[in-house]
């Protein structure tokens, strides 16, 4: 299943309580990291990962129709880098926790522990 820009408002609506509000949180958090994006910083969320503007410089490329030469101009793409916890979480390494933010920050002392005992 895809989840799409509805199909997350309606995710985050019972937390928020109704669709309008969360509608609302959904846009405002993907048009500041756009913005922030478009501005030429990177943003960063703390267990997900970072979002970041990379730049492509120009190069040559050929017209697969006419054999023709073109220049490909410079320009600026995002980029999407995950966090290892984030990695972890898609690839089962993690377990999702049954209630609560599954990418909010371990409590101190919990990861050395679990790391310590594998």
């Amino acid at each position: 299943m895809n989840v799409n820009k509805n199909a997350l408002v309606d995710r985050v609506a019972p937390q928020l309580g109704n669709r309008r509000a969360a509608a609302e949180a959904v846009e405002v958090v993907l048009d500041t990291i756009a913005r922030a994006l478009a501005e030429g910083n990177s943003v960063s969320v703390t267990g997900f990962g970072t979002f970041e503007p990379a730049q492509h410089a120009s190069r040559l490329a050929r017209n697969p129709q006419t054999g023709d030469r073109v220049t490909i101009p410079a320009r600026r793409v995002p980029r999407f880098r995950p966090h290892q916890r984030l990695k972890d979480l898609t690839d089962g390494r993690r377990a999702l926790p049954e209630a609560g933010s599954s990418i909010r920050k371990d409590p101190k002392g919990t990861h050395t522990a679990a790391r310590d005992a594998a």
